[in-house]
């Protein structure tokens, strides 16, 4: 028995004051109106409706029956409005989750703009270095980095892609000067990053000559861009980051790029969710906005990095003094 059709049919019987009237309102028979009434006071055990041949009266039961079910049918009918227009307007909490930096320097700043459009939208942002389980329902969408993603069964966008530099304090480079190939990375202190998308020892870098793996050790490791980024300042040896989180301090010079011939470890930064079917409002909107906001971003990056090479290229090498790299590639015995 559909409990919840029954107590629709027995309210319209009563607001229409005929099971004939009912039926004709709801496109239906006199005979299926009366047994969904009847199917009702079985399953409650009482009589709702004294009837005759010319009139309905409800029972006390039935008095008290009738508001409770229009409370009820009205609470449902909110229900799935509410529901419905979840997929038509964005307004309610959106749960992301995302990898630490990439959060910071690209998720925020994103969201930030995603709401002056959607200001019905709260966000829920959680910021973590691991692969999150969107089908444990603590997050509708996550943005992470990777080289590319295992199978599963959620959905994965392709946002972008972009990569890691190398970066010293010019502190550091006046001390013990700049590698001027991969192989010198040996002869100094590598800053390890842990990340979940690639091997922390293994630096493989993509220049003129291709790609060269180094394996490289060193005094520090951290798991965040952004503590990378405190070792590096202060003076603590060379660090691979992410060109986002890099990108202001080339921009300060608080860092210098080292070996700028060189990239590591391109990232293509994915949105994942769980299911295409009845993706509600917010999720997809979010979706569409950082599909169209993101790549813009990173050209903006990449825009900025190349000015930063080419005002370098047209300095002094690195902003350090030449005779003291020059010394320190004779120590080395360059």
């Amino acid at each position: 028995m559909d409990t919840l059709q029954n107590m629709r049919v027995f309210v319209r019987v009563v607001e229409a004051g005929s099971f004939t009237a009912a039926a004709q309102s709801l496109n239906s028979t006199t005979g299926a109106m009366s047994r969904a009434v009847s199917e009702l006071e079985a399953h409650l055990r009482t009589r709702l409706l004294n009837r005759s041949t010319r009139r309905l009266a409800l029972t006390t039961a039935g008095e008290r029956y009738l508001k409770r079910s229009l409370q009820i049918l009205a609470d449902v009918d909110t229900a799935e409005e509410e529901a419905s227009c979840a997929h038509e307007r964005p307004s309610g909490a959106l749960r992301m989750h995302s990898f630490a930096s990439i959060g910071q320097h690209y998720v925020l700043p994103a969201i930030s703009r995603y709401r002056a459009l959607y200001p019905e939208v709260t966000v829920e942002l959680t910021l973590s270095q691991r692969m999150p389980d969107l089908f444990e329902g603590s997050s509708d969408v996550a943005v992470v980095g990777a080289s590319s993603l295992p199978n599963s069964d959620l959905v994965s966008l392709l946002l972008g892609s972009t990569f890691s530099i190398l970066c010293a304090s010019p502190a550091y480079v006046r001390a013990r000067g700049a590698p001027k190939e991969p192989r010198d990375l040996a002869h100094h202190e590598c800053l390890i990053l842990h990340t979940p998308a690639f091997p922390p020892n293994e630096w493989v870098l993509d220049g003129p000559n291709g790609s060269e793996m180094m394996e490289v050790s060193g005094p520090v490791q951290v798991n965040i861009a952004e503590s990378l980024l405190v070792a590096i300042r202060e003076g603590m040896g060379i660090g691979m980051v992410p060109l986002y989180a890099a990108i202001a301090g080339l921009r300060d010079g608080t860092l210098v790029r080292v070996l700028p011939q060189h990239t590591l470890q391109k990232m293509n930064i994915y949105a994942l969710y769980p299911s295409r079917k009845f993706i509600d409002a917010k999720t997809r909107t979010w979706v569409e906005f950082l599909r169209a906001h993101l790549p813009k971003v990173i050209a903006r990056d990449e825009a900025l990095l190349a000015e930063v090479d080419q005002a370098l290229a047209t300095d002094d090498v690195l902003r350090v003094p030449a005779g003291v790299i020059a010394d320190n590639d004779r120590q080395r015995g360059h």
